[in-house]
């Protein structure tokens, strides 16, 4: 098969582009170097993959071509991290909202297999023990930039579920939970990127706010292979898919991990919200992914434990 993946530059898209590669898909990359990099293509551009430098919102034309040419698409191109999203809240929207529009669009008029990467942020402030892809979502005030980010990928979706119901568009919705590994950046906010460089370090890893909101991350490998099972089974089309761990840790908890795991002599800072972000911040205390509808559709599991990732995104950094 011929994959287009925007974004494909990014931290998830760069592996996802490795594994395509490797069981011998053709690839096209398709990036405009804004948050991805070519580090996470290092070990296949200009070999394997073809790369295309471009911004999917502002080239529409030049995008509809790609998607003409390809057999399926994975949409990653997104505005990523909270930081940014707090930060820039317009181009958060421009590029979440316009790009995806362009590539539905385009899958739809030629009849192409596609999936849009969400997230557990379209959940909003549920306290639902498990969050599951039907549950009712509770968005925040508009007057609170962080939710500018979960309005736009739940647009996206229901975007690509009008075109699935309307024209019968081929197309996969996925939301991540906290996907993490080797070459992710904590740049934009990431926190176990951003916990193991300060723990190798040996300075004190910033926890903000009391530490007690509780996440839960997946190995990037077992998202990866959790993309791969979709795109090889239809039955996926016009449906909505959690991807994530469920087990539950607390950033405190987290942080604690991290600095026994790795052996560190750093200690733990707290940092209140208001000193991280703007004021009036608000953040979700917990998300949990019920993954029960994956597993049904794919047998999908992960297998990756949070042990290893943290050794993973050590090796990494330390090379």
């Amino acid at each position: 098969m011929k994959i287009l993946i925007t974004g494909g530059a990014g931290f998830i898209g760069g592996h996802l582009t490795e594994a395509l590669l490797k069981r011998g898909d053709q690839v096209v990359v398709a990036d405009n170097f804004s948050t991805g990099s070519r580090s996470n293509l290092r070990s296949v551009d200009g070999k394997s993959a073809e790369v295309v430098e471009m911004d999917i919102s502002r080239e529409p034309e030049k995008l509809r071509e790609l998607v003409k040419a390809a057999d399926a698409v994975f949409h990653l191109a997104a505005a990523v991290g909270v930081e940014l999203v707090v930060n820039d809240p317009v181009h958060t929207i421009q590029t979440n909202i316009d790009g995806s529009a362009h590539v539905v669009k385009a899958a739809a008029e030629f009849d192409k297999r596609l999936f849009i990467a969400s997230t557990s942020e379209v959940y909003g402030k549920s306290e639902n023990d498990k969050f599951c892809e039907s549950d009712d979502l509770l968005i925040g005030s508009p007057y609170h930039s962080r939710w500018s980010y979960a309005c736009s990928k739940l647009l996206d979706e229901f975007y690509l579920m009008a075109y699935h119901q309307a024209m019968g568009l081929r197309g996969t919705v996925v939301r991540f939970f906290n996907t993490v590994g080797p070459r992710q950046t904590g740049k934009y906010g990431m926190v176990v990127p951003r916990f193991v460089a300060n723990a190798l370090a040996g300075t004190p890893l910033k926890v903000y706010g009391d530490g007690g909101q509780s996440r839960c991350f997946c190995h990037v490998a077992d998202v990866v292979r959790a993309l791969l099972l979709l795109l090889d089974d239809d039955r996926s089309i016009g449906n909505i898919y959690n991807i994530g761990s469920d087990r539950l840790i607390t950033i405190k908890e987290l942080a604690e991990l991290v600095i026994r795991e790795l052996k560190s002599s750093s200690e733990i800072e707290y940092i209140p919200y208001e000193k991280a972000y703007s004021k009036g911040f608000e953040d979700m205390r917990r998300r949990k992914p019920s993954t029960g509808k994956l597993y049904e559709l794919v047998n999908w599991k992960p297998e990756h434990t949070l042990e290893e990732i943290i050794h993973d995104v050590a090796r990494e950094m330390q090379k």
